[in-house]
């Protein structure tokens, strides 16, 4: 069996990645193509994992427009070349175009929707006829009954479930961060993807006052979307883009306006809070589980009710032990969404998949 994988976003690397190499240990010919957007094209190559860039992120709607045109052409003659079975990655017109005009079946994995309705239509023209698997959590529905829909678990574990990451301090300690420390992080998303049109996250002048504050009671390590502005450049991160999930499971707070990163901190068991104008419109069903069923996470829409939310929890934290009991409980209740994923892949490509544990599945320390 032959599996393209299409990559546009470093969260999209993490949660492929395992996949990858699993079945690439049972003996699938894997072709991953990548696109130019933050970190996703460093990240694949810090794992080792060979892509073709077919495209780079452009700024506004016709930019996008533009940008698919070109990715469809570069991805149909990289797909006719290698044949691919099944083709996996998030919703987008030249995933679902090339899997159809080749006779590949296409594996769709979601779990964020559209918020601008002008964009949700264009999509629902151009994308929704050509899906044939529909990986998504239980708050989002397929578009068309024809669809061979599947329930996934929250799908930041297919990266952090314990059977694939676990929390190393040595590695801090090998980039100057003393994991005992009291130390913050800050995420800070670029707001320019499609799926964020209408929609803003924390202002310039909270992101100072909130540094201003969280760096008087410990360290602050700020990720950003982006180049970072040169206020806030001695709060760089001090080790790789792709060892932060180490940095995040011994933070005593997470502060941001990025959804992923804000829900990997919470599944870590680190005190999350996520700050953006979407989370009045949120209808996710991980954000609303984290939040209010196992008590992970703090999302507003108000920036200074977030900013509130930091002091109270900087000045009085709860226990290591809360926090650690409430991420158990939650990974005793959900599943191995790798796993899932490697299933809904075998069975799109009509084949019977190998015992897994035959084979040594490469882990990302492994790999560095």
């Amino acid at each position: 069996m032959k599996v393209l994988f299409d990559v546009n976003h470093p969260a999209h690397v993490h949660l492929f990645k395992h996949a990858i190499w699993e079945l690439e240990a049972n003996g699938v010919e894997v072709l991953v193509t990548s696109r130019h957007k933050e970190m996703t094209t460093e990240l694949l190559d810090a794992y080792g994992i060979e892509h073709v860039p077919l495209s780079g992120r452009r700024p506004g709607t016709l930019g996008l427009f533009a940008e698919w045109a070109i990715r469809e052409a570069r991805m149909l003659n990289v797909a006719r070349k290698f044949k691919p079975d099944v083709v996996v990655g998030r919703l987008n017109p030249p995933l679902v175009h090339v899997s159809k005009l080749l006779g590949a079946r296409n594996v769709i994995v979601m779990d964020t929707e559209i918020k601008s309705a002008a964009i949700d239509r264009i999509y629902s023209v151009i994308t929704h006829p050509f899906i044939d698997v529909y990986c998504t959590p239980p708050s989002i529905e397929p578009p068309t009954d024809r669809i061979d829909h599947h329930l996934m678990d929250f799908q930041e574990l297919a990266y952090l479930h314990p059977n694939y990451f676990t929390p190393d301090p040595s590695v801090l300690e090998r980039y100057g961060v003393n994991p005992e420390d009291t130390y913050f992080v800050l995420r800070f998303a670029g707001w320019d993807a499609f799926h964020d049109v209408g929609f803003s996250g924390i202002s310039p002048e909270t992101k100072r006052e909130l540094v201003e504050y969280l760096s008087a009671h410990g360290k602050v390590y700020i990720t950003s979307e982006g180049d970072l502005p040169e206020e806030f450049a001695e709060y760089a991160l001090p080790l790789p883009s792709h060892l932060v999930h180490h940095l995040l499971a011994f933070a005593d707070l997470y502060v941001g306006d990025s959804g992923t990163m804000s829900s990997e901190a919470a599944i870590l068991g680190t005190p999350a809070i996520r700050a953006s104008s979407m989370v009045s419109h949120d209808t996710e069903s991980i954000f609303h589980e984290l939040e209010h069923e196992y008590g992970l996470m703090f999302a507003y829409a108000d920036e200074q009710a977030a900013l509130d939310k930091a002091k109270e929890l900087v000045e009085s934290p709860a226990t290591a032990d809360e926090w650690r009991e409430k991420r158990e409980r939650l990974l005793a209740e959900k599943g191995d969404v790798t796993t899932q994923l490697v299933d809904i892949i075998w069975e799109a490509g009509q084949a019977v998949r190998p015992n897994a544990t035959d084979a040594q599945t490469p882990t990302p320390e492994a790999q560095l």
